[in-house]
């Protein structure tokens, strides 16, 4: 690890001076991924802008009209077992619970997990060639290992997939990101918040250097009490998805009335479908039409040699999580 300097910011405008002083700082508060790349020398920031002491991102706030407003500097922990979010939106609860070890998510934050680097095999290893570790490198991945890597908004350049448990199903509930930097606050949809590759993989986020996420908005959606997660990997302990599944179901009678459904370790960014959810809108709540929709989610999917099995896989894991969604609705 590489000699920097620690500043301790105790106000978001601190903080964002201090990112506007110095070119190449990272802000840091749990720390569980920066930590890691710094000691592999892959992040090598001159200065860490610790932003713990900003007291008034680390809460919950439940609204009247059913939204939450979730501070970045929040534990996963406290976020996985809050009440309103378990009875409102246990996806997001039991996204959080099925990641990492109870010591990583009592220190990690939900800010920081929002910019979790994706989990390539190359990454980390300075042997390899990796254009989101160095630009125009190259990726061995195209052609190497790429088991866990994704099928669905891959580029020539990059084929990582995005690692997150919280963020498919924040992604899957249209949660928004608010942030703060020189130009004042902004929101940010989060559809938007994680950028596909394209022919700059290094891009990650629409972040600006000089601005820090204050907080998560995730809107109120009368049927997410009728949502869950799933994930399928490897083992059950520590480990990151082959593919998972956040979804909430709304029946009327045994029509599908309304639905969300994201999948993540399967593209490149937290993924959902909009066509998928709307084939199923209207139609039978039936294995025929979770599968007709599972089918649509995957069309534009493009496997490599060694991750062309997670299709299948993901397929069948929606058709389970919509019919059990569907099973507790009757």
């Amino acid at each position: 690890m590489r000699e920097f300097t620690l500043i301790r910011a105790e106000t978001g405008e601190a903080a964002v001076s201090a990112l506007t002083a110095h070119p190449d700082a990272r802000l840091i508060a749990g720390g569980t991924n920066l930590v890691d790349l710094m000691k592999e020398g892959v992040e090598t920031p001159t200065h860490l802008i610790d932003i713990n002491g900003l007291g008034d991102l680390d809460r919950i706030e439940a609204r009247a009209d059913g939204s939450l407003m979730i501070g970045a500097l929040t534990s996963n922990s406290s976020v996985a077992w809050n009440a309103d979010i378990q009875s409102r939106f246990p996806m997001i609860s039991e996204a959080i619970l099925a990641g990492a070890t109870t010591q990583l998510r009592n220190m990690a934050t939900m800010g920081g997990n929002l910019l979790q680097k994706n989990r390539c095999f190359y990454y980390p290893d300075h042997n390899a060639r990796c254009n989101k570790r160095e630009p125009g490198s190259g990726c061995d991945a195209m052609y190497g290992v790429n088991r866990m890597c994704a099928v669905l908004g891959t580029s020539d350049q990059c084929i990582a997939a995005h690692p997150s448990d919280v963020c498919v199903a924040l992604r899957a509930l249209d949660a928004i990101v608010h942030v703060k930097g020189v130009e004042g606050h902004r929101v940010i949809e989060f559809a938007d918040f994680h950028k596909l590759p394209g022919g700059t993989p290094h891009v990650e986020f629409d972040l600006a250097h000089d601005e820090l996420i204050t907080g998560i908005e995730v809107p109120g959606l009368p049927f997410a009490g009728n949502s869950t997660y799933l994930k399928v990997r490897d083992r059950t302990s520590y480990a990151f998805a082959l593919v998972s599944i956040a979804a909430a179901l709304k029946l009327d009678g045994d029509t599908v009335d309304d639905v969300r459904l994201a999948v993540g370790s399967v593209g490149t960014v937290p993924w959902r479908s909009e066509g998928a959810e709307d084939v199923m809108r209207g139609a039978p709540a039936t294995p025929e039409t979770f599968a007709k929709a599972a089918d649509i989610f995957f069309e534009e999917a493009k496997p490599r040699e060694g991750n062309g099995f997670k299709i299948g896989l993901a397929k069948r894991a929606i058709v389970r999580v919509i019919e059990t969604l569907k099973e507790r609705t009757t």
